[in-house]
């Protein structure tokens, strides 16, 4: 079980920098509160959202690693709320099938089918290494 706990962090660990790597792009090409396109209404809280996950996404994908628990709670957040987010402006476009969008959906699926997995295993991981003693 720690090295499917394992396998599983590394999965969202690399799904987090590819979404680190697509806002730094955007960041760049854009500036950290782009409108992703939706133009001029689109709120500064979106955009302050956007901005922040060039930030929330890496720091999750270290998490994992450096403190599992927090990591997957933390990418769990992430994950749930961008898609919340951005079932709005998805409904306001009618952009249902559009791959960003249905991406995010499927690892939103993946986070939530396989995060206990990824919980259970420091547990374990501790309890082999440090055996208890009678």
């Amino acid at each position: 079980m720690p090295r499917l706990s394992f396998a599983v962090r590394i999965l969202f660990a690399c799904c987090l920098f590819i979404a680190t790597a697509n806002h730094i792009r955007a960041d760049v090409s854009h500036g950290l509160l782009w409108d992703y396109g939706y133009g001029p209404s689109t709120y500064l809280a979106s955009r302050i959202f956007w901005g922040a996950l060039t930030f929330f996404d890496p720091l999750a994908a270290l998490l994992l690693f450096i403190k599992p628990r927090a990591g997957i709670v933390l990418t769990v957040a992430i994950i749930l709320v961008d898609v919340t987010h951005n079932t709005f402006y998805v409904a306001l476009k009618q952009q249902w099938l559009e791959p960003f969008y249905l991406s995010q959906v499927a690892f939103l699926i993946v986070v939530f089918l396989l995060s206990p997995i990824a919980w259970n295993g420091p547990i374990r991981d501790v309890a082999l290494t440090n055996p208890v003693r009678v």
